[in-house]
């Protein structure tokens, strides 16, 4: 017993430092490494709570993972089709707006996106997600916050935690 004991008490620094605190500002860069475990001024949904949301429609789903560039080495006639999203069914697609910096125009893109998705409505409840273990996500959700919106939920397990919840996925296309 006093073995199992030591070999917990070992890998609790390892699980609480695995998860970093939450920088004053945006993510700036290496967006694929483990989050916060939380967002102030949001509220950080678990699956459970993401599909009760979802299946009683009480919230608005943002997906903010980026979609991938073409590449700039191929021919202009050449067709090129990015890889597929999957997404959250009924959610909105608001690619590459949870970098840390935003270009002016995809600032204006996603606070049109989320003024469309909430009607106005600063207060609609607006969960956030991209894929685990994504900063985008929290980027996103901390900039709506900065520009109002009073009743963000974070959604960190995305849409792989959505799929391994063995909860549907569809075909997404960009808002």
């Amino acid at each position: 017993m006093r073995p199992l004991l030591v070999l917990l008490m070992l890998l609790i620094p390892t699980v609480v430092a695995a998860q970093p605190a939450e920088p004053e500002g945006y993510r700036q860069s290496d967006y694929r490494a483990p989050t916060p475990a939380t967002l102030k001024g949001a509220r950080v949904i678990s699956t459970e709570e993401a599909e009760a949301l979802w299946r009683n429609r009480q919230a608005i789903f943002i997906d903010v993972l980026p979609q991938p560039p073409r590449p700039e080495n191929l021919p202009e006639d050449t067709i090129w089709r990015g890889r597929q999203r999957d997404n959250i069914p009924d959610s909105i697609w608001l690619p590459n707006t949870g970098f840390g910096e935003l270009a002016p125009a995809t600032e204006a893109y996603l606070k049109e996106g989320l003024q469309n998705a909430s009607g106005g409505d600063l207060q609609k409840p607006l969960v956030i997600y991209c894929d685990r273990g994504c900063w985008m996500s929290w980027n996103a959700a901390k900039r709506a916050l900065s520009y109002g919106y009073g009743n963000i939920l974070w959604y960190p397990e995305g849409t792989e935690g959505w799929s391994e919840a063995g909860l549907p996925l569809e075909s997404a296309e960009p808002e």
